[in-house]
């Protein structure tokens, strides 16, 4: 047989229903269904672009983070080595590539250190946020009544605050303003975590008050399913789907508000772990003496940063959306088409 045999299903002796084709194709593993790898097999033309190039600069991230021993050549708080110190705003060279700070540290090593910093926030803060979000949204949609209102009330009142304001507001509060490595992420990941829990518990509670009047969960009540089993394995994965979408989104805000915390000075000090935005405070002196290396790479890094996560966001929130997909997958059909029939116009 070959490849392309179609198989058909086995109907119900009786029943009348017709043999349903199944295409190989069609079974696709379980990694498929991931929402970055089905969206980069769904995505066409420019989509996949702007999706590879943002999910490169993410991945460039990472590798800084996770691998910043190996790669960065001084530590972040290194001033100098046994030879001597490294000296205060040294240009460029084969011993400081990206030169070295007023401070005297390294630039290129602070950088790479930073993505370390900008990682665990991302972690801390939209982790526990997406948690606590979706279990009060599924609880809020599910059960209603006074519930429900005291927790919308709350969600509206705490997504009034600014993220930036409320951030520097834990950081006074955890740190006194003297922030330590972790004293600096947690005052960062609490405040955005404060703030991002209403996004994602609105999004769940609406499509929780959909999905309770589904057949399936109805179904799932007649048969005497617990609240817990029908809000946990029928509802939950349902709600869920969009998620992913605002996960990258968040992110993306994440970096702003630890880099606008180090940037007004309540951020990280250079002596417990490196951090963007500091090193862009530290170096607004600079600007005005033609030192241009202190403040244009820490700068580059939180904007590739941000924009690398920003496409891998808005490029699911295109594809999330059948009509743009489906336009552009008949777009590309209809090119080709018409490519082949131009071919065959010219051998004719």
């Amino acid at each position: 047989m070959s490849e392309n045999t179609e198989k058909f299903a086995e109907a119900a002796p009786g029943s009348g229903v017709p043999a349903v084709v199944l295409d190989e194709k069609a079974k696709k593993s379980w990694w498929t269904r991931l929402p970055i790898v089905s969206h980069l097999r769904q995505s066409v033309g420019l989509q996949r672009g702007m999706l590879i190039t943002g999910l490169v600069l993410c991945g460039i991230v990472l590798i800084c983070a996770i691998f910043a021993p190996l790669i960065a050549p001084y530590g972040f708080n290194q001033l100098g080595t046994a030879e001597g110190n490294f000296g205060a705003t040294q240009p460029p060279s084969p011993e400081h590539i990206w030169g070295t700070t007023v401070g005297g540290y390294d630039v290129f090593s602070r950088v790479v250190w930073g993505a370390q910093t900008a990682v665990a926030v991302i972690v801390v803060a939209v982790a526990a946020s997406l948690f606590a979000g979706v279990i009060l949204g599924l609880i809020s949609g599910y059960l209603g009544g006074w519930l429900d209102r005291i927790l919308v009330v709350i969600a509206d009142a705490v997504y009034a605050f600014p993220t930036l304001l409320l951030a520097l507001v834990m950081a006074i509060a955890i740190s006194g303003g003297q922030s330590s490595a972790w004293g600096g992420i947690a005052a960062a990941a609490l405040s955005i975590t404060v703030v991002f829990i209403p996004q994602y518990f609105r999004v769940v509670r609406a499509e929780t008050l959909r999905l309770k009047a589904e057949p399936f969960v109805e179904s799932a009540i007649v048969l005497g399913a617990s609240k817990t089993r029908i809000i946990g394995k029928h509802i939950f994965r349902n709600a869920t789907r969009t998620l992913p979408l605002i996960f990258t989104l968040n992110s993306s805000e994440a970096i702003l508000t630890l880099a606008g915390l180090g940037f007004l000075g309540f951020g990280i000090e250079p002596t417990s772990a490196a951090e963007w935005g500091y090193d862009l405070n530290k170096a607004l002196p600079d600007v005005t003496s033609g030192v241009w290396w202190t403040s244009v790479f820490p700068g580059l890094a939180i904007v590739l940063t941000v924009l690398g996560i920003t496409l891998v966001g808005e490029s699911m929130n295109d594809l999330n959306d059948p009509r743009l997909r489906v336009r552009r997958k008949a777009k590309t059909k209809a090119g080709a088409a018409g490519a082949r029939d131009r071919k065959a116009e010219a051998r004719a």
